[in-house]
């Protein structure tokens, strides 16, 4: 074994230093029609309101001249606006003063302004500056409690955060002050100072979660001149709303002073600051005049979650402008007009597309992939062949798996895409405060088995929620049934659609082929083998998934330096933070994760029918328990695995930042690392994992729905059906169920966004707890009868929508409050409405 790991480690070091290879720059630019003045405008107020981009104000010196010619600064008032990017600017009104250099904002309520100067005084007004049926409006604001000018500002949620600047033209100091603006209550509040002195000029940002302040000048009176002295600072800060403090993070390489501002907010987690003044030239501007070089080109991106910089690429299009805003129009980062060497002014107008990225993926890779998509088709050829016309074949494999297929069943079957991909994820972004999550199914697993199995098994029930029409009467039983049939209908969709557009990403395959191909598959071979064909490909499914994370896992260390840089590197940034200690009930504290996620597996290991229904294709009872302690020991070495994956790439990516996909979201970092980072062969391997637990999750779900609907509704409303009647009509239900989440997939991807359907999930998901409370209760509370469980049911439903909508609680605890409101509102009814029980 250990020379294994030797070779293994040999091998993936070879294979490094052609992985890493930087991607290209994050923004491609173009021009935009330019403003209409000749010589364009510095610290203008720009934003869009109604899908109209506005630009207002400013200052510049006329011709051009600089401040070195015979012509003073000029101040201006005007409004252009330009309507759409193929249209013309046109001249749509006045600010109420000419002026510049104040913060201007885009929010939903309008485009903020506030302050500003005019070069004899400094302005504190505030006011929303509105596009509306082809006339400009004003909405006045409360005052800021100081004139201000050349500050800082950035809108995060519902809040606009206003840092530094001066007060007058004669400040010999600039402002360490902070204040925030909320924009319902529609008022100011002062908040803890910027740490050290004050500063101007500096670059604002808004990123998960927090206010960014990055660079800018400090100002400082020399006495024996008499003049006002500029630092350029690379210092940069981070202000988060919910502790309201300030962290010093990681300095810029260099100054970026009056870059466009606020930064563009790139993904999830990157803000990308366009050029900036470094302070290089600043002390020879009157000698240098019109041959000044001009301001930085790069462009800076900080990463927030790896607290690291990186240059990706060079503005295009000429000299990058300072004192410009940034604004966001149509998802691009617009820059217009702005300040191109010092007093030199341009109407030039530009916006950024984002760069969307693509990985590597070549023959090798294709090949590994079509070898593991030919031994699924292998694996349920050769089930299909032996297995009879008959609904025990179909649904249980006719009693017949053996206990350790069925484990790893279990486990193949509630490890989908989204968990490969989400809980490195989640790990790479925070810590591994979620590791007890998973490990509950050991302490569940003992009471599984010895209070859930018996009655299951006893019963010889093909269907979980047969269960509860013995306990309770059949209106039980079909409720339940529904409730399962309808939620994992809505789930197909979503696990056929996401892990298919990263898969598109990575591969290059077109998405709709992705999805068609992927799910033509996977019914097939559901459909031809029934519950044997999805079991004996999960545990093919479980090799190749878990293969692949654990070589990802040995390439990404060996990239990193070893395991020993790395979790010396991971430990020291606190990486492997465990425990939050507390009693609150909103926050991922121990006991929430602990209670919450016990009472999570209560609910998956007892009441959903994916997961149930592998108890009930084992010979013997003996057997079914072997399978469940199967799967309960299998999970924790699979979320070490998982949970060093996201741990890994941290170290990964705060090494090589300048490898980040910086459009890309935070769930996308295990899939980006490895269409890009992955040697050819084990990048394939590694997508046949994804294509394994896309697969695994798609055959459960559509074997288990047909499951339920063929032997809870088929046979309930046609109860003199033969058992070939409900074998062809559960392969005909399983034929269309391919068929609907192909068109929910597809769906989504014209919806393209799937946020009407996540609220759908959501929706459903509320009766999930609800659902488990009903066996809860039917098992532990003799005396609750069927009046009073319909009651705790949709009672608890209720409770828990409200639960949800308000944030009482953390989620985790969601489940809790299905069981137990299930559990006491079914006693409550039972007891005000007593019917008869079912022996």
């Amino acid at each position: 074994m250990t020379r294994f790991f030797f070779f293994l480690t040999i091998l993936l070091q070879t294979m490094i230093s052609n992985a890493q290879q930087p991607g290209p720059s994050p923004l491609q630019w173009k021009n935009l029609p330019p403003l209409p003045d000749a010589v364009g405008f510095a610290g203008a107020y720009a934003g869009v309101s109604n899908n109209a981009l506005i630009v207002a104000g400013g200052a510049n010196f006329p011709g051009n001249a600089g401040p070195w010619g015979t012509a003073p600064k000029t101040w201006y008032d005007a409004i252009f606006v330009l309507e759409n990017p193929s249209g013309s600017w046109k001249k749509a009104g006045y600010l109420p003063r000419a002026m510049g250099y104040g913060i201007s904002l885009t929010t939903p309520e309008g485009i903020f302004c506030l302050g500003g100067a005019d070069g004899k005084q400094h302005y504190s007004m505030a006011f929303y500056l509105n596009w509306k049926d082809g006339r400009i409006a004003f909405t006045a604001l409360p005052d800021l409690p100081v004139p201000l000018a050349y500050a800082s500002g950035a809108l995060l949620g519902d809040k606009i955060y206003v840092a530094g600047g001066t007060t007058a033209p004669s400040d010999t100091n600039a402002l360490n002050r902070f204040w925030e603006f909320d924009l319902h209550k529609r008022q100011w509040n002062e908040l803890p100072p910027i740490p050290g002195n004050g500063r101007m000029l500096g670059v604002a940002g808004a990123q998960d979660g927090r206010f960014f302040l990055f660079s800018g000048v400090e100002l400082h009176h020399n006495a024996a001149t008499g003049a006002v002295q500029r630092t350029y600072l690379k210092e940069c800060l981070a202000y988060n709303p919910a502790s309201q403090t300030w962290k010093r993070i990681a300095d810029l390489p260099n100054a970026v002073a009056a870059a466009p501002s606020p930064a563009y907010a790139a993904g999830q987690s990157h803000l990308l600051v366009v050029g900036g003044d470094d302070g290089a030239n600043a002390q020879r501007v009157m000698e240098l005049k019109e041959k000044h070089p001009g301001f930085r080109n790069e462009i800076m991106a900080y990463h927030s979650i790896t607290d690291t910089w990186a240059p990706l690429g060079a503005f295009s299009e000429g000299n990058a402008a300072v004192t410009a805003p940034l604004v966001t129009w149509n998802g691009q980062p617009v820059i217009p007009s702005g300040e191109i060497q010092p007093g030199i002014r341009t109407p030039r107008v530009v916006a950024g597309t984002p760069v969307v990225s693509t990985g590597t993926f070549n023959g090798i890779d294709w090949g590994v992939v079509s070898v593991y998509f030919l031994l699924v088709l292998g694996i349920s050829i050769y089930v299909s062949r032996k297995m009879s016309a008959s609904t025990d074949d179909f649904f249980l494999g006719g009693q017949n798996i053996p206990w350790w297929a069925a484990g790893l069943s279990i486990f193949g079957s509630k490890l989908s895409a989204l968990t490969f991909i989400a809980i490195p994820a989640k790990t790479y972004a925070t810590d591994w405060v979620y590791i007890f999550a998973n490990a509950m199914i050991v302490v569940v697993a003992p009471i599984v088995i010895w209070f859930f199995l018996p009655y299951f098994r006893k019963l010889k029930i093909t269907s979980v929620y047969e269960y509860l029409a013995f306990r309770f009467n059949k209106t039980v039983k079909l409720v339940g049934s529904f409730t399962f049939v309808v939620f994992q209908v809505g789930r197909l969709g979503i696990v056929i659609y996401l892990p298919a557009l990263v898969l598109s990403t990575v591969t290059g395959m077109n998405l709709m082929l992705c999805i068609i191909l992927t799910s033509l598959i996977t019914t097939a071979y559901t459909i031809s083998g029934g519950i044997e064909a999805v079991v004996w490909t999960e545990v093919m499914q479980v090799g190749v998934l878990l293969g692949g994370a654990f070589l990802s896992l040995f390439f990404i260390a060996n990239a990193s330096g070893g395991f020993g840089p790395l979790f010396e590197q991971a430990g020291e940034a606190g990486k492997f933070h465990m425990i939050n200690s507390g009693w609150g009930i909103t926050e991922p504290v121990l006991w929430v994760v602990l209670v919450g996620n016990f009472l999570t597996q209560i609910v998956t290991y007892t009441s959903d029918q994916v997961v149930v229904q592998r108890y009930l294709t084992t010979p013997t009872e003996a057997e079914a328990r072997r399978s469940i302690w199967t799967n309960a020991f299998l999970v924790i070495p699979a979320t070490l695995i998982f949970f060093l994956v996201g741990t890994a790439l941290w170290v990964y990516f705060k090494q090589a930042p300048q490898l980040l996909n910086p459009v890309a979201r935070t769930d996308d970092i295990f899939p980006w690392f490895i269409s890009t980072q992955l040697p050819a062969g084990l990048r394939g391997l590694v997508i046949a994992g994804l294509f394994a637990a896309t697969m695994s999750t798609i055959s459960s779900s559509m074997n288990s729905i047909a499951t339920v609907v063929t032997t809870d509704f088929f046979q309930h409303f046609v109860p003199k059906s033969t058992d070939l009647q409900r074998f062809r009509f559960a392969r005909y239900t399983t034929l269309a169920l391919g068929a609907a989440g192909i068109g929910i997939a597809v769906w989504l991807v014209f919806m393209e966004n799937n946020s009407i359907w996540d609220q759908y999930l959501k929706l459903i998901g509320i009766f999930g707890g609800c659902l488990a409370g009903m066996f809860v209760a039917g098992i532990f509370f003799p005396s609750i009868n069927s009046t009073g469980i319909l009651a705790g049911f949709f009672i608890s439903a209720v409770l828990l929508y409200f639960v949800q909508a308000n944030g009482w609680v953390h989620f985790f605890l969601y489940p809790g409050v299905g069981i137990f409101g299930c559990v006491i509102f079914g006693w409550i009814v039972s007891k005000l409405v007593p019917v008869a029980q079912r022996s």
